[in-house]
């Protein structure tokens, strides 16, 4: 979250005279449709400023959003890759109940101390896993880390189920055993 937005809902309960999450539940409360009748709620009925009842309304919409949905929508059109997703994960929570699996708007984070691995349907057809692999040479299907940059040291391009294979799981868990 960036500084000027995480200054604002500091701010909120001295402006606004409410905290961000009680602003949440009076919209869900009411359950808008619209993004613009929300805003226009908060600033007629509520006094508060444009500027604060946008930024109420977007975030409540945020948190309306499941880790379900967030996984459900990335697999839109890639129903193939779904398959190998659930087992990637099957995988990585069978190594033990520190790992965190937050899905995000266009990938899926699995973290313990720290993030570790990030598996993303990069086309229709493949999902790019990517792990982070410090001081380990680039071998087998172990690749650059691609598209990831910084997130990521390394990557493993996945197409079909069957390539979760012994050389996957073996950089998984070594990725999981470095991020402590």
């Amino acid at each position: 979250m960036d500084k000027a937005l995480q200054s604002m809902i500091n701010n909120m309960p001295e402006k606004t005279g409410k905290k961000l999450d009680e602003w949440i539940q009076i919209l869900h409360d009411k359950s808008f449709e619209k993004h613009s009748i929300a805003v226009k709620y908060l600033k007629d009925e509520h006094g508060v400023t444009h500027g604060f009842a946008n930024t109420i309304v977007t975030l409540s919409r945020e948190n309306n959003v499941t880790s379900d949905d967030l996984v459900l929508t990335q697999y839109i059109g890639k129903a193939s890759l779904k398959p190998i997703y659930e087992l990637l994960i099957s995988t990585v929570t069978s190594f033990g109940n520190d790992v965190v699996i937050t899905p995000k708007k266009g990938s899926v984070s699995l973290i313990r101390k720290k993030q570790f691995a990030l598996i993303k349907p990069a086309t229709k057809t493949r999902i790019d896993l990517g792990l982070k692999l410090k001081d380990v040479e680039v071998q087998g299907r172990l690749e650059n880390s691609g598209p990831f940059g910084t997130m990521c040291t390394h990557r493993i391009q996945l197409q079909n189920i069957s390539d979760v294979d012994a050389e996957t799981i073996k950089w998984l868990t070594l990725a999981y055993e470095k991020s402590v």
